[in-house]
Order: C-alpha cells, then structure tokens, then sequence
C-alpha cells in the first residue's frame, strides 16, 4: 500500500479485487460514460461479467485507489496473457509471429486503467500504474487505449508505451490503439 496525501493506493490479488468489485464498479462506470467512451449500463454490466471471471485467474491483480474516508478513486487491473489469448488476432495488421508469442509469463494484459474527474491531474494514475506493475514478472505490458482520449495516450507514452498496432477490442467496438511497454 502507498500513500501521498490523501489518496491510498493498495494493490489487491483477484479474490481482493472481487469482494471489492463494487469500488471498481462505481470508478469504471462514472469515468468510461464519459467521451469518447460514452459507454452505458449494458457496456458496464458486460465489462463486469469479464471482471468477474478475470479475478478468479491466478495471476490476476489490481490497484484501488481511495481517498481517507475510503471513496473508490481510481482503479487499475490486469493480468499475465495465456498462450491462447485471442488479443493479437483483433489487430486490423498482423504482427510478426515472435511478437505474438505468448507463454502465459511474457506479457502483462493491462485491461483497465481509470481516475475519477475530481482526481485527475494528480498523479493518481501513475501511482496506479506503478503499483499494478510494482513485481510483474512479465517482459513486457500489452494495452488497448481509445484514440480520442488524449490525456490517456499522452500518460502512457510519457511512461514508455509505444503504438504497435490496432485493434477492436470488442464486437462493434471504435478502433483502439495497441500500446506495448518493454519491462526488460
């Protein structure tokens, strides 16, 4: 757990993150309504049938960020791609087989990464961030990251993602942009 002023920021494993979904919930649902994401109660009740079963995967883990009296403000979670992950087959251009290659220990699958507007702009995502990796033991980290959201695009290069490709992530879903972070 880190602390700086009146934010926590605790890392949790998936049976953690589970008994705490209704944190994660309230964060991913008021940050991902907004554009370019404008995404509805059907869209996070879906995304949360997926969290469900995503926690209960043995190297899941999340980063729940709260305020001192305990309001959820930020969340992040992920976890180690199988060998059979279907992420690379929904880039528009194929990448090269050794890039691909998953073994279920070389790439982190970062899925979420969300702030509440009355936190952003301090940190707390980066925090998010750096707890959520904090021991991954993984080569490097893989992400879907829309296109119009600026702020998120600007984060994740400034912390050394790079584009390699694009994707729709889901049925009916605006192309994403692929971010890779080499962790080596």
């Amino acid at each position: 757990m880190t602390s700086q002023g009146a934010i926590t920021v605790e890392r949790m494993d998936g049976s953690a993150a589970a008994r705490a979904e209704d944190a994660f919930r309230l964060v991913y649902a008021e940050t991902f309504a907004e554009p370019p994401y404008n995404e509805s109660a059907d869209d996070v009740t879906a995304t949360f049938r997926r969290f469900r079963s995503q926690t209960r995967k043995s190297t899941f883990r999340a980063a729940l960020a709260r305020t001192e009296e305990g309001e959820a403000v930020g969340i992040a979670y992920g976890y180690l791609l199988g060998p059979k992950t279907g992420w690379w087959d929904q880039l528009t251009e194929p990448v090269p087989d050794e890039m691909r290659r998953e073994d279920g220990h070389r790439t982190f699958g970062f899925m979420e990464l969300a702030v509440r507007r009355p936190w952003h702009r301090q940190g707390v995502a980066r925090r998010l961030h750096e707890t959520l990796l904090d021991g991954v033991e993984a080569e490097r980290v893989l992400l879907n990251v829309h296109p119009d959201s600026k702020a998120a695009q600007a984060a994740y290069r400034a912390w050394g993602y790079r584009k390699i490709g694009e994707a729709r992530p889901w049925d009916d879903a605006d192309l994403h942009d692929v971010m890779l972070l080499d962790l080596r």
